[in-house]
């Protein structure tokens, strides 16, 4: 297993969340809420690079394209569909494909 898989198929700290009340539920969402920034902190040399990349490969006629299956599909496929209205590019330089459609 990468650290990935480790991370996201760990047991759940929130594994009761049925039990919770709206309080416990709505406290535990905004702890959960500001990991966000510290792990963002610690990828941008990765994102960064990411970014370089796919900037370089665009100029040479190349593509973006997100590809996911459930919730993460449905995602890529909204960033890809505000693309050419936000950044003006060509619909056909990002796409969007989700697993099974």
């Amino acid at each position: 297993m990468d650290q990935f898989t480790k991370m996201t198929e760990a047991v759940s700290r929130y594994s009761h969340l049925e039990q919770m009340t709206v309080k416990e539920l709505l406290v535990n969402i905004n702890k959960e809420d500001q990991t966000v920034p510290d792990a963002i902190e610690k990828a941008i040399p990765q994102i960064e690079a990411l970014t370089n990349a796919v900037i370089v490969n665009m100029r040479e006629g190349g593509r973006l394209i997100y590809l996911g299956s459930g919730t993460s599909g449905r995602l890529g496929i909204v960033d890809a569909s505000e693309c050419p209205p936000t950044f003006g590019v060509s619909p056909d330089k990002v796409i969007g494909l989700i697993a099974g459609g």
